[in-house]
């Protein structure tokens, strides 16, 4: 590696190794990338005591810098998350490769055989800040994915990311596949940020994950295409065909069950004819759990919402609450204050429902589920390298499909165009 002093150089020769490296996984088997992720699998499993002493370096750093706590739990590893990680590493080795799956296949009167195959997108740089688990994550879905990887993990995280980094190489060794297909950036220095942002020549496409902050800078500098959600302003809408019981399971699992991840409940829209019935029963029940809620009028919190807290992201113990007149209402609201990330009805009411889903268009619509479901992993898809909420290529929870591209592949038999 050259001197970490010399970042343009440095980051210029992780980028000619991983463009080496995604030319080799572009067609490496199946069964060696499975062997790669399970193996790495149990390297993170056996390495958790490395593992966690390098989060507990991580998390004194970040008391040190005054991370909130949402933050800090985002931060924190313990076995359980562990657990989780290993979990997402099997998930994924288990799913079928998509690289090469055929999508599309027809005859044409010409003769020829036309069919749209999967194919890797190449060299995938992920920027990402607190949370170390996304180490395992993106490694994972980009090398399932035939494409190799930069990682350039926060401050906060830098130590937790490279005992994590350490395992996924050694599962890279185990099943002999380039070392240099999951790369880490070895430096806190952001000079490496703007680096990878105008790598042209080396990556393909950009995947930010973390805060505002962060999104906002990669979407205005970036010359690479970037896949990129800038913030998770999450509504529930509690119709007045809701089911209370459903409405009080979801709202509050949804507000309170993480509060700093980009799936959580944010705004509370309450049907003007459950005001004083359920709706003020949900804020009540909310700031018995700790949640400070900023009510809009008609509706009693802890402090009364102001404007600024329409389209507000607080990524804590803090929720926006309104009365609107009816699903037409809500939706108005949304379409004027949402991120396009995720938003949720509650409603025994099948028309109001369908209503809602065809007249918004964020990246996740639900029903009667909490948002806090809006993950990858939970859509089955064994880990995600983050959510999208533009409308190119990819939306929603970002698996290893969607960080595929196709190609064509046209078959004759001596045709020939008249």
């Amino acid at each position: 590696m050259k001197d970490q002093d010399n970042i343009p150089a440095m980051m210029n020769e992780i980028g000619t190794r991983a463009r080496a490296a995604a030319a080799e996984l572009a067609f490496a088997p199946s069964d060696a990338k499975a062997t790669a992720l399970n193996a790495a699998a149990d390297a993170v499993w056996a390495r958790r005591a490395e593992i966690i002493a390098a989060n507990e370096k991580d998390l004194e750093f970040g008391r040190n810098k005054g991370l909130s706590p949402a933050m800090m739990d985002r931060l924190m590893l313990d076995e359980a998350r562990i657990q989780g990680m290993v979990d997402g590493l099997r998930a994924v080795a288990a799913q079928d490769d998509p690289v090469g799956q055929v999508m599309a296949e027809w005859d044409r009167p010409s003769g020829l055989h036309i069919k749209r195959v999967r194919t890797p997108l190449g060299v995938i740089g992920v920027i990402y800040e607190s949370r170390p688990n996304v180490t395992a994550d993106a490694g994972a879905l980009c090398l399932k994915a035939g494409n190799a990887v930069i990682l350039r993990g926060g401050s906060e995280s830098f130590h937790s990311s490279g005992a994590i980094h350490a395992c996924l190489q050694d599962g890279l060794r185990a099943a002999g596949l380039p070392e240099d297909s999951i790369q880490r950036v070895p430096t806190r220095d952001r000079a490496a940020v703007a680096e990878m942002l105008r790598m042209t020549a080396h990556i393909d496409v950009i995947v930010p994950r973390g805060g505002k902050g962060l999104v906002g800078l990669v979407q205005r500098e970036a010359r690479v295409p970037v896949f990129a959600h800038l913030e998770g302003i999450v509504h529930v809408y509690i119709d007045k065909a809701a089911d209370p019981e459903k409405a009080r399971r979801v709202v509050m699992n949804a507000k309170t069950r993480r509060t700093g991840i980009c799936g959580a409940a944010e705004c509370l829209l309450i049907h003007r004819d459950l005001a004083d019935s359920l709706g003020q029963d949900l804020l009540d029940m909310l700031k018995e759990a700790g949640v400070e809620v900023r009510a809009g009028e008609g509706l009693t919190g802890s402090v009364p919402a102001t404007d600024d807290d329409w389209g507000k992201e607080y990524l804590d113990s803090i929720i926006a609450a309104r009365i609107v007149d009816d699903v037409d209402g809500a939706i108005a609201h949304i379409r004027r204050y949402s991120s396009s990330h995720t938003d949720c009805i509650i409603t025994e009411d099948d028309a109001v429902a369908d209503r809602f889903f065809e007249r918004l268009d964020s990246a996740i619509l639900m029903r009667n589920a909490s948002t806090q479901f809006a993950d990858g992993g939970e859509f089955g898809m064994g880990a995600e390298i983050g959510i999208a909420t533009g409308k190119m290529h990819a939306r929603g929870p970002v698996g290893a499909e969607q960080l595929t591209s196709f190609k064509y592949i046209v078959v004759g038999d001596g045709t020939t165009r008249p």
